[in-house]
């Protein structure tokens, strides 16, 4: 016999005998965890969105805010004026409103001065260590100096989109305390966005099939999260976020990961549940490797396309990649709601910015 031979079969085996010795998995009994059993696959448009509709309850359970979404009628905002301001372009209130029966949250709203019947509006999200006041600059809200350096990265975007005629809305969702019994702590950051919501649908001021959400950071994931739960949200910018769940188990805070949420999803598969509302993800070039890497970023917007494709608006979905770090790239959040909350594809024909 051959050397070669004999080394081939001594192999195979040393490695069937490992195999026979190898510890046998009882069903049920240690196996390893079965990760996002609801991952989009492409299908007819009819099929994705029955996807769309068993994934978002499925989601709302785990996050366990079903009881609220079922009576939020039946409480009323109740709103304590804090602050008002006029800004010249924008007037400024800070408000007190219940956001459950037992609990009460604390909104900034901004109204522009000149207007002509109801207006877009923005839902405005900071991300770890904001709170209402970092989307706006002091042209909107009074800061000291080291809150300024802080907000630096958000560039005012909320100051911006009131000055050019937006209703804006804010609050904060940094927080890492739980503050009921029972709830979980991202489900009470993401039930505090649908409130807004609910507080700028009541607004006469506001053309309610016009409101989008953009955040950055953990503004970026919780303006993910607002779009793909919350169908009133007719465009989202997620700025500073898009990547995968394995990237974010790396060198970041877990406040994101809750139980059972892996078994079911990655992040592609909760933005594809804001298709076919226009979407922009924004992910800086100077994003190192390990944080919201563009080449992640761009892996995941793959995926998230798909159903967009599924749905017949591919150009809905889109990856702007910008030339700085971890920061909102503003002109492309301001091109991307003048086009598609004051003249998207669903306004009348001549429709024209107020």
């Amino acid at each position: 016999m051959r050397p070669y031979n004999l080394i081939i079969l001594t192999a195979i085996f040393t490695l069937s005998r490992a195999a026979l010795a190898w510890p046998q998995t009882e069903p049920g009994k240690g196996a390893p965890p079965q990760y996002r059993t609801m991952r989009y696959t492409s299908r007819p448009a009819s099929d994705a969105r029955n996807w769309q509709r068993d994934l978002r309850a499925k989601l709302f359970a785990i996050l366990k805010i079903d009881d609220l979404l079922t009576k939020r009628d039946r409480f009323a905002f109740d709103g304590k004026e804090i602050l008002f301001a006029d800004r010249g372009t924008h007037l400024v209130k800070e408000l007190q409103i219940y956001s459950t029966p037992g609990r009460r949250m604390q909104i900034i709203v901004t109204v522009p001065t000149s207007r002509k019947g109801p207006v877009p509006a923005v839902v405005c999200i900071g991300g770890h260590g904001s709170n209402q006041y970092s989307p706006y600059n002091e042209q909107t809200v009074a800061k000291d100096i080291s809150r300024v350096k802080a907000d630096r990265i958000y560039k005012g975007f909320g100051t911006i989109l009131a000055k050019r005629g937006y209703v804006t809305i804010s609050t904060t969702v940094s927080q890492h305390t739980v503050y009921e019994d029972g709830r979980l702590l991202m489900a009470e950051r993401l039930w505090d966005l649908i409130r807004c919501v609910d507080y700028l649908e009541s607004m006469p001021e506001v053309d309610s099939s016009r409101i989008g959400c953009a955040g950055l950071s953990l503004g970026g994931e919780m303006a993910m999260w607002l779009g793909a739960m919350d169908e009133r949200i007719a465009a989202t910018v997620s700025s500073g976020f898009l990547t995968t769940m394995d990237n974010m188990e790396q060198n970041h805070c877990m406040c994101w990961k809750f139980e059972g949420l892996r078994d079911l999803v990655d992040y592609a598969d909760i933005y594809s549940l804001i298709a076919p509302r226009p979407l922009q993800c924004q992910n800086g070039l100077l994003e190192p490797a390990g944080q919201f890497y563009v080449p992640l970023a761009r892996q995941a917007m793959e995926e998230i396309r798909i159903i967009y494709k599924d749905l017949d608006r591919p150009e809905n979905a889109m990856l702007d990649v910008h030339d700085e770090g971890h920061v909102a790239d503003l002109p492309g959040l301001l091109y991307f709601f003048e086009k598609h909350l004051y003249r998207n594809r669903w306004s009348e024909p001549g429709d024209a910015r107020p």
